[in-house]
Order: structure tokens, then sequence, then C-alpha cells
């Protein structure tokens, strides 16, 4: 029987384990024992946000975690089940990771491959950037004390050590801050800088006529010509081989590590002033002292406090949340 994978069942101390060898040369890859994490604790997060559905989407999968971040293309045509072209790339891209059977960065390639083959099922015109479907990931596999990694996007990963201390795996600009302070100028322009005046918590429809259109009228212009930047300023996976070069990826040793975590930009504090390369400090403190689901809730918090956006920049009031914390 022709076959690029050979799976041997091999019971072991009444669990099974799945013995994946590769024709790949030079690869060979032992799964974890399903059902045995050492002495790792996981936690995670799926959480819609404003929007109808939820784009976001992660995989937990034997030692294989990530999260991904979807993005509709901007003339949101929907499909079957009224599914946006962001939640089926994201999820595209979730079951082609979720096999974990390959290195990261040919699962990050094979799934953007995917993404494409699924645009043209539908019916995408692909020759056009602004119709393409695009989504962020951010992955890890533990085997022992070593972590391999890929991301691209915004999505992130970072290490979280035993003193406080944090590093972000591949840390970038983030490509928004220019769309984001061009909203904040234009808020204060029009409401002033007072973060009391009017309109910056924004409780009533009153406040918000006074104030902007929401961002994505306001701003429809800069927000095109950011898109039209997929995989030439910054990397998505939406099935453009030009996707492949901004694939971050490596293998990071696990020693002092105390947790791990992945999360789409829905778990990002609100910050008056938009970051050209985002400061997590703040974040890791939060987490360490509240959890997970305490940072998601200080995060839901804040931002219902100012659901128009005109006193913390960001393109809706509450994104999707992915995101999941190992603990070791």
């Amino acid at each position: 029987m022709r076959t690029d994978v050979f799976r041997i069942l091999i019971r072991i101390e009444k669990h099974i384990s799945i013995f994946v060898l590769t024709r790949e040369p030079g690869f060979l890859y032992f799964p974890w024992i399903r059902g045995k994490r050492g002495n790792m604790k996981i936690h995670h997060i799926l959480e819609r946000g404003t929007a109808r559905i939820n784009e976001d989407c992660l995989v937990i999968e034997d030692n294989i975690f990530g999260v991904f971040d979807g993005a509709t293309s901007l003339d949101r045509q929907t499909f079957e089940q009224g599914k946006t072209g962001g939640m089926i790339a994201s999820q595209t891209a979730r079951s082609v990771f979720r096999k974990n059977h390959y290195p990261l960065g040919q699962l990050a390639r094979k799934a953007n491959q995917e993404i494409m083959n699924q645009m043209i099922r539908h019916g995408v015109d692909i020759s056009r950037k602004e119709s393409l479907w695009s989504t962020s990931a951010a992955v890890v596999r533990v085997k022992e004390r070593v972590l391999e990694w890929v991301r691209t996007g915004d999505a992130v990963i970072l290490l979280v050590y035993e003193d406080g201390s944090h590093r972000v795996l591949a840390d970038r600009e983030d490509h928004d801050h220019e769309t984001l302070t061009l909203w904040k100028d234009m808020v204060e322009d029009r409401i002033g800088t007072d973060p009391a005046g009017p309109g910056r918590t924004g409780s009533g429809t009153g406040d918000r006529d006074r104030a902007l259109p929401p961002i994505h009228q306001a701003l429809a212009g800069q927000i095109q010509k950011v898109r039209s930047g997929m995989n030439i300023t910054y990397g998505v996976l939406n099935g453009e081989k030009e996707a492949e070069p901004f694939l971050y990826q490596g293998t990071e040793s696990l020693d002092r590590v105390r947790d791990v975590l992945l999360f789409t930009d829905g778990l990002s504090l609100p910050r008056e002033t938009p970051e050209k390369k985002r400061d997590f400090t703040s974040l890791v403190k939060d987490y360490l002292l509240l959890g997970l689901e305490g940072l998601k809730t200080k995060i839901r918090e804040k931002e219902k406090k100012d659901p128009f956006c005109l006193a913390f920049p960001r393109f809706k009031c509450h994104d999707d949340i992915a995101a999941i914390a190992i603990t070791f």
C-alpha cells in the first residue's frame, strides 16, 4: 500500500503512542505519548469578540499547540453557513498543523498552500490582493526540554522565565501602528485629548455621533493600503508564495522557562498610545498575578469602558481571542 507516512501503534503502559516515520531525509519524529504530558499544565481561551463569528481558532493536539487569527478579505464576502474567508483560512491552517507529522516550518508552508486551494475552490479572485483570505499563526511543539516554533503575522509566542522576565520570539513591529496612530489623531482633533472628555468613554450614541464614524469607515483607504502590504512589508498565511520568507521559526531550550504563552492580538492590553513594537511587560505581570483567565477578564473590562475605541485605539470593541498557556 502506497503511503508517505507509516504508523505503528505501540501500546506502552496502557497508553497508545504513535510512531511516525516520514520519507523526508533526516527527519524522524516521535510524537508525545497520548495522554501524558509530564508536568505540563495547559490552559486555553477561545472567545468570540464583538463580531458575529469568531475568526480565531486554536490547536491542542498531543505536543503541538497553536493559535490562529483569521482576517477576512476587504470585500467582506461570506460563504457556506455564513463563514467568512478569515474563519476558513484560520481553520484550514489549524487542520494542517493538527496532523503534527512534519517540521513546523513545512506544516506552515502546507497550510499556506491549502489556503490558496480553498480560495480557488470557493471562486475567490486571487489576482486581487484585497480579496485574499489570510491568517496569522503562532505554533509550538514541545519535545522534552526543547521548544520548536514557527510564527507569522501578529500572533505572539512569549517565553516567561522563572525569574519573571520574558522574551518574545521573533519580535516584530506592529503593521497596524500607522493606522491606529492616525485614528488616535483623528479622535483628538475631534474631541480633544482629555481621556474623560466627550466621547472618550463612548457611553451613549450621542458621544459617538460627536466623535467619528467607525475606524473601518474613517480610514478605509489606509486600511486597504496596509492590506496591500501582505507578504511585502509583513507576513501572513494567505496562499501567496511570498508568505514563506516571513515564516519565523527556530528551536529554544526550555531551561528556566516557566510558561510559554501563545495568543492572538485580542489578548493585548488596551493602550492609549499605539506602540510601533509592543511592550509586553505589563501583560506578563498581569498574567503572573491573575492567570490567563484573569488577564482576559481585565482586558475585556477595560475595553468595555471604551466601546467606540476612542480612548484606546483599536479596530473593534472586543477582538476575538485565542490563547494558550503552557506551564512547566
